[in-house]
């Protein structure tokens, strides 16, 4: 997808609606309307009248992404849900009956909505070249292909139409967020023809109340400039970001970030040298997964294959770090902190994974139980400033621009730095010029802040908070008049 014209940062440029909306692959038992995690209640189990598959209630039962698409196939197919094998505990990697959910609604829509279909998404790639040698089309075969055409008596659709649904929806869609924060996933036809960029110079957002995607730019980009978005996390090392690709995407990323050993200068997957004091261990192909990592200023090397070792041992800490909620209280900030600690002295300060790890706590500092912001001391604002700073330096670089996460970051920023303003000009360490000066930088933060997360829709949380920021800048602004 290229510019026609010189497109300037911040503006959007496509909005679309679905051509479908469903679970995502290996869900949780949810409601098939809404997406909550389903049973919302132990002893309550409801199911719709209709058809026998779980809805919250009435509301979801008749809500049209139900009731006009897989509740008629079930009913007559008098197919109903196995409550009893989808809650008995053994359901870690997705209830095998709702796989057929989003596949069975995009058959359906192809069929209503054929204009659309033919135009945008018939061929949508599939790589089912690629995916038929992989177990997961085993899996779809089985879960899918098999349970729709036999137990639902849809033999209309042919194993290979089926199977290529499977593929657009693998591999084209969208995770989106409902207004309660669950997940499903979404087709966006025109959105996902984009090519991939490790940097991308796009950022997309996605409502939560029509799921309507609003897609943007993050640069200025000239006319007859590519339009590139991000398929996958940008705050991971290269060699899980590529295996991610290669596996959920099929292909090898050899973008510009992936072919650069440093990513870009910002060393987010360089290791320190065990050996010697200042050296950085550095891959010397980036794009070979078995190639030798060597040191910068010693003669230390080490293969691709002990390298991964390492990741894989990191990454598993990281996960389970990040996977408790800031809900769980000061045990989030701990565990996260500890991992921090602990990987210091192995990982370069930029590394993604403590990148990673920083994104979280500084959305935590402050909002969490114990650390609520009136009662950080200085010593951990200091910490959240210096957090801020390291993670923007690396934002800088991979989401660049008017990326949500950047300014997410910009507003974490301007808080603390104001605090701590207020607190050394109450201790007498900071005259009244000094701290005017320190608010005036905090305010500029603050006014970035705003003119990124401005461009979020106002249902998001993100959207939230860029108008409350708003209101901020000018109380702020009356503060730093007031001096």
């Amino acid at each position: 997808m290229v510019a026609n014209r010189e497109l300037r940062a911040g503006e959007e440029i496509i909005t679309e609606m679905p051509f479908v909306i469903g679970p995502k692959a290996c869900t949780y038992p949810l409601c098939l309307s809404c997406f909550t995690p389903w049973p919302l209640e132990p002893d309550d189990k409801s199911l719709c009248s209709k058809c026998g598959w779980p809805v919250c209630g009435e509301e979801c039962e008749n809500a049209p992404q139900h009731k006009d698409y897989e509740c008629q196939v079930f009913a007559q197919a008098n197919e109903k849900f196995n409550v009893d094998a989808a809650l008995d505990g053994n359901s870690e990697n997705g209830v095998p009956q709702l796989e057929c959910i989003t596949p069975l609604r995009l058959l359906l829509e192809s069929e209503r909505n054929v204009e659309r279909w033919n135009k945008e998404v018939k061929d949508m790639e599939a790589h089912n070249k690629t995916r038929c040698q992989k177990s997961q089309w085993k899996s779809d075969q089985i879960n899918i292909v098999d349970y729709l055409r036999k137990r639902l008596k849809l033999d209309r659709f042919s194993e290979k139409y089926i199977q290529t649904i499977c593929g657009i929806l693998e591999i084209n869609t969208f995770e989106v967020r409902t207004a309660k924060g669950f997940s499903a996933r979404g087709l966006y036809p025109t959105v996902a023809m984009m090519n991939h960029s490790c940097v991308s110079n796009t950022s997309h957002s996605i409502s939560p109340i029509d799921y309507r995607i609003r897609l943007r730019t993050t640069l200025k980009i000239p006319a007859g400039g590519e339009l590139y978005a991000s398929y996958t996390h940008s705050l991971l090392p290269t060699i899980l970001r590529r295996e991610h690709l290669l596996e959920g995407k099929h292909f090898a990323c050899a973008c510009p970030r992936c072919s650069d050993p440093t990513e870009l200068g910002t060393h987010m997957s360089s290791l320190k040298c065990n050996k010697c004091d200042n050296g950085i261990v550095l891959p010397l192909d980036s794009l070979d997964s078995e190639s030798t990592w060597k040191c910068t200023h010693c003669d230390f090397s080490t293969n691709g294959q002990a390298v991964r070792k390492i990741l894989r041992i990191i990454q598993a800490q990281v996960d389970a770090a990040e996977a408790i909620s800031g809900a769980d209280g000061a045990d989030a900030i701990y565990k996260r902190e500890t991992v921090m600690k602990k990987y210091r002295l192995v990982l370069h300060p930029h590394h993604a994974f403590l990148s990673m790890l920083r994104h979280s706590l500084t959305q935590m500092y402050g909002r969490v139980d114990e650390y609520l912001l009136d009662d950080l001391p200085d010593v951990v604002l200091e910490h959240k400033v210096d957090m801020c700073r390291l993670l923007l330096q690396v934002l800088d670089v991979v989401e660049p621009g008017y990326s949500r996460v950047r300014g997410m970051t910009l507003y974490e920023l301007h808080a603390p730095l104001l605090f701590l303003a207020k607190d050394q000009w109450n201790a007498g360490v900071i005259d009244e010029a000094k701290l005017k000066s320190k608010m005036i930088e905090a305010a500029n933060i603050l006014k970035e802040a705003v003119m990124i997360l401005s461009l979020e829709p106002s249902e998001t949380s993100e959207g939230q908070i860029g108008l409350v920021a708003k209101e901020s800048i000018i109380q702020l602004e009356q503060s730093i008049n007031d001096l």
